[in-house]
């Protein structure tokens, strides 16, 4: 059969390696930037600072309010810092938290962006920005909101707790699997998602072993900056609609919710895309649902949504949003079979058990 596909890498400088953090001058200097205001979650504010004192003159200042979901409200603040410090550009130092914000400057503003990632997030390459109001979590896909350029160096993510390690790197699997099987799936994405999550699939056993191996957090890294780089070239489908649903109306963590997701939804779609999904499945036993669970179980990471903090009577409502303007999907998106497949997460059951 002839291939016909349509394929959109989204640009970006890529700096990898250790030491690589050393380069941030340089990088904003090639961006045509004089005054970064430097992006971080309270849990990093010393981070920033000292990454701001390291820029001299090159760092406007630092705004350390970054949260999850990236609330409107707190945009609207960091925007009035960035206005009275005088900056023409940001530099998002964490991970999607901080990253988001980043880009909902660079949306309000379309400043230069220059992102240092110290987790496993993935956003960092994608032209999409994720923003909560009322309630409510949206999304919007624009170029102004893909970073320009991003650090990776692995020497930054040592101190990364384990728990949080795996639930990254879970969370950046799940934009892989969905990519396999997005309506506008081609060929290269395809082929970077199936390594993307090997390299994680490798990288999380051998960094719960040793949290400071440097081989499991180079290859954490790369398998992440691929699985991103997937999220942004294809759209994605039911299970980040799913968790895009419990982030922003029920305020669930983002990592942990792709991380309890990512086996249902992915067993959810396994027969509706299978000659899709079969060099992933491979990977995990040649059953993806199960295979995940198992994965994500031998690993630590949460698997089941009540120990998020949400509850059965939530489920409800849960589904009758998650089945509101739905994304498209490979198997359709029906309401009862939703509402299953919500209750199995929530319960932590294994996928067809």
């Amino acid at each position: 059969m002839s291939l016909n596909f349509t394929c959109s890498l989204n640009p970006a400088r890529i700096v990898f390696g250790c030491g690589a953090v050393a380069r941030v001058a340089d990088a904003l200097r090639g961006l045509g930037g004089r005054r970064a205001l430097i992006l971080s979650t309270p849990f990093q504010k010393a981070d920033a600072e000292a990454l701001a004192a390291t820029l001299g003159d090159l760092a406007a200042g630092v705004f350390s309010g970054a949260a999850m979901h990236t609330p409107v409200e707190v945009t609207e603040t960091a925007m009035t810092v960035f206005a009275e410090t005088g900056a023409d550009c940001v530099v998002a130092l964490g991970g999607g938290s901080t990253i988001g914000l980043g880009k909902a400057i660079a949306w309000r503003t379309d400043c230069a962006q220059l992102v240092i990632a110290t987790t496993y997030a993935g956003s960092e390459v994608t032209p999409i920005l994720g923003q909560t109001e009322n309630g409510l979590k949206t999304t919007l896909r624009d170029r102004r909101v893909l970073p320009e350029a991003v650090i990776y160096d692995p020497d930054l993510t040592l101190g990364l707790p384990v728990g949080m390690s795996v639930t990254s790197g879970l969370n950046a699997m799940a934009h892989a699997i969905e990519g396999v099987y997005a309506q506008d799936r081609n060929p290269v994405a395809s082929l970077l998602a199936l390594e993307g999550v090997r390299a994680l699939k490798a990288a999380l056993p051998a960094i719960v072993a040793d949290p400071r191996d440097p081989q499991g957090r180079s290859d954490a890294l790369y398998g992440a900056w691929l699985c991103g780089t997937v999220l942004g070239s294809v759209g994605m489908a039911l299970h980040h609609k799913l968790c895009h649903t419990l982030g922003g109306s029920f305020d669930l963590p983002h990592a942990e919710t792709h991380s309890v997701m990512i086996p249902h939804t992915a067993a959810y779609n396994a027969a509706a895309a299978a000659a899709a999904m079969a060099p992933l499945a491979a990977l995990f036993g040649g059953e993806i649902g199960g295979g995940l669970w198992d994965f994500a179980k031998g690993l630590g990471a949460p698997m089941a949504l009540r120990d998020l903090g949400l509850a059965e009577a939530d489920l409800d409502r849960a589904a009758d949003l998650a089945v509101k303007n739905p994304y498209w999907n490979p198997r359709p998106v029906e309401r009862g079979a939703i509402r299953a497949l919500l209750q199995d997460a929530w319960e932590g059951r294994r996928p067809g058990s």
